[in-house]
């Protein structure tokens, strides 16, 4: 039979002797009344308090605190942010504290209020059945989120050789998801093994092929992460190397262009001077090839050094031909 109660702010669910409570955007009043009822340490009723505690479990006699962090996405932002996950275990009772909306067990929870089916499927008999349930559903959510980076990691594989696009930037925010997740990931991994041995206490029925299931995805997670950092590393470094060339090719061209001005620059410098010129003031005796002998000599002085640079860049290749 459900239980369904909202006595003093606090939203339970009853499934058999098991009780569940969730609390969000949680305030001092109402963990004070869990403090009260259930007699937990005001150090771990701090930690609920506080958004930037680090994943840990405290044992204790009769129950365990659990600080668990879970990716969640705005509709306004494509990074993920971290949301924590406090959870107090008992031997019939599963307390869930979220600082942010973890919306998979927000939809968890009303689910086991209006369906009995749905109830008994994710409830079960013990907390820490309960607890495998709400880890399952997150890490399940949490292969929906590698399923996007996947397909945001195809699209740069495509854009990371088109000259036209830069995807410096996506590439950086790609990064910053992925170490986003790896730090998320890795702590959890650590929790779930330490878990599957704490909760059994609480339970009848053996545990061990729930949480090595949850255990199983988890590990698939941080390899398809530990993947993707591999792939988003070779993409900076493809990127790097590709905006390096053209560059490259840029200073060649200019290099190139600069050389072939030279004639005309030396022209342009030689007849601003009071010298030879055809058809000029005769001012010396440098006349061997008649009236044009200063400007025959200034084009081999400008041609000639043109010339030696044209044959050096052809044999570096920079002309492509």
């Amino acid at each position: 039979m459900t239980n369904i109660e909202n006595s003093d702010q606090l939203e339970s669910i009853t499934n058999k002797n098991l009780i569940w409570i969730d609390i969000q955007k949680p305030t001092r009043k109402k963990l004070k009344m869990l403090e009260g009822k259930y007699a937990f340490h005001e150090l771990n009723i701090e930690d609920c308090l506080s958004k930037i505690q680090i994943p840990k479990i405290d044992k204790y006699q009769d129950h365990i605190f659990v600080i668990m962090h879970f990716p969640t996405v705005d509709k306004d932002m494509s990074i993920p942010r971290s949301t924590q996950l406090a959870i107090f275990a008992g031997p019939n009772y599963l307390i869930t504290v979220q600082q942010g909306e973890l919306k998979p067990i927000l939809e968890m929870f009303n689910l086991c209020k209006d369906n009995e089916r749905q109830k008994e499927t994710f409830m079960g008999s013990s907390s820490g059945y309960l607890l495998h349930s709400i880890i399952d559903l997150m890490v399940d959510d949490l292969l929906h989120v590698l399923m996007k980076l996947e397909g945001n990691l195809d699209d740069i594989e495509d854009l990371v050789f088109d000259e036209k696009v830069a995807v410096a930037r996506d590439i950086s925010l790609l990064r910053r998801e992925i170490t986003t997740l790896r730090r998320v990931v890795v702590p959890m991994r650590r929790i779930i093994l330490e878990l599957s041995k704490e909760m059994q206490r609480f339970s009848e029925e053996d545990l061990t092929d729930y949480y090595d299931d949850v255990k199983d995805h988890t590990e698939k997670v941080l390899e398809v992460l530990e993947e993707s950092k591999e792939t988003i590393e070779i993409f900076k470094d493809t990127d790097f190397m590709l905006s390096t060339e053209k560059s490259n090719k840029i200073l060649a061209t200019l290099t190139i262009l600069f050389t072939l001005s030279i004639p005309a620059t030396i022209i342009g410098a030689y007849y601003g001077m009071n010298v030879n010129l055809p058809g000029g003031i005769v001012t010396g005796n440098a006349d061997f090839f008649g009236p044009y002998t200063s400007f025959i000599v200034l084009l081999i002085i400008a041609i000639v050094p043109s010339l030696v640079m044209v044959w050096y860049f052809k044999r570096l290749g920079w002309f492509g031909w």
